[in-house]
C-alpha cells in the first residue's frame, strides 16, 4: 500500500478533524484589562504581558479608579507599554470595563488579564496553543488542573466548584473552573457574543454564551497566586450569589 505523502496527508488534518488553525505570524492577541484601583500593581502586570512572546495590542480600562491608577496608566502609554487606555466615565464593574475593551480590540484572539497579579502571563502559550492549532474556538484557564497555586482561602474554592458545578448542569460542560480570569477566544467570536454583564457575572455569561453557540472549548491547567482582601482582593460573597443568579438568567434567558 503506497502511504499518502507527508505534505498531503498535513494538509487533509484541518479538513478532516474540522479543525481552523491560524498562522501564528498573523496572530494578534488583544489583551483586554479591566483596572479598578491597582496603582500598586499595572506596571509590574503590564511588564510581565509585555514579555510573553506573541504580537499583541494591550487595550487597559480604567474604571474610574480613585487612587494613582490614572497616573500609571498614563505613563505606561506614553512609553508605548500600553497601546489605549480608555477611561470609563463612571464605575460599572468587571464586565462592563471588558466590553469596553473587547468592542476596541482588532485581534483574531482575545484573552482578559486582570490588572492584578494573580494571574500569570507565562500560562498564555498553553492557553493560545489549541486555538492556534485550529482545535479550539475557546480556552479556559484552569486553577483546579494541578497547576501551581498559592494556598489560601477554603470556602472560596468550595464556592468556585459549586457555580462551575450549577453552570455545567445548564451548558452541559465538563469545566472545573468557570469562574476563571483567563478565558481566550477567538476575536471575531468574542465580538460577536451578546455581551451585557456589568460588574462579576461577565464570567457565568460568556460561559453560557460559548457553550449555547455549540464552539469548541478547551480547558488547560494554569498557575494561580490569589491574593488576600488585605492585599487588595475584590470579590466576596455577595459576587457569589449574584453568580447564582447570573447562571440562571444567561442559560434560561435571551
Amino acid at each position: 500500500m503506497t502511504l499518502v505523502e507527508p505534505s498531503l496527508r498535513d494538509a487533509a488534518i484541518p479538513t478532516l478533524r474540522g479543525r481552523t488553525p491560524l498562522d501564528p505570524g498573523e496572530l494578534l492577541l488583544s489583551v483586554l484589562m479591566p483596572v479598578y484601583n491597582e496603582a500598586a500593581t499595572v506596571r509590574a502586570i503590564v511588564e510581565q504581558v509585555r514579555r510573553v512572546p506573541v504580537r499583541m495590542e494591550v487595550l487597559c480600562v480604567d474604571d474610574c479608579s480613585t487612587d494613582g491608577t490614572p497616573a500609571v496608566l498614563d505613563a505606561l502609554l506614553a512609553e508605548g507599554l500600553v497601546d489605549r487606555v480608555i477611561r470609563q466615565p463612571a464605575n460599572r464593574g468587571k464586565g462592563a470595563a471588558i466590553r469596553t475593551a473587547l468592542a476596541a480590540s482588532t485581534g483574531n484572539v482575545v484573552i482578559v488579564q486582570d490588572a492584578d497579579l494573580e494571574y500569570d502571563p507565562a500560562d498564555w502559550p498553553t492557553l493560545l496553543a489549541p486555538i492556534v492549532e485550529g482545535h479550539a474556538d475557546a480556552v479556559f484557564g484552569s486553577r483546579f488542573l494541578g497547576g501551581p497555586h498559592r494556598v489560601l482561602f477554603f470556602w472560596h474554592s468550595v464556592g468556585n466548584r459549586l457555580l462551575t458545578t450549577l453552570s455545567n448542569m445548564f451548558t452541559n460542560l465538563n469545566l472545573t473552573d468557570m469562574e476563571t480570569c483567563y478565558k481566550a477566544v477567538r476575536g471575531e467570536i468574542a465580538r460577536s457574543l451578546p455581551l451585557s454583564s456589568e460588574r462579576f457575572g461577565f464570567e457565568p455569561e460568556i460561559t453560557a454564551r460559548l457553550a449555547r453557540a455549540n464552539l469548541r472549548i478547551y480547558e488547560v491547567p494554569i498557575s494561580y497566586a490569589g491574593r488576600t482582601y488585605a492585599e487588595g482582593k475584590k470579590i466576596n460573597w455577595k459576587d457569589g450569589v449574584a453568580a447564582l443568579f447570573h447562571i440562571v438568567r444567561y442559560n434560561l434567558g435571551s
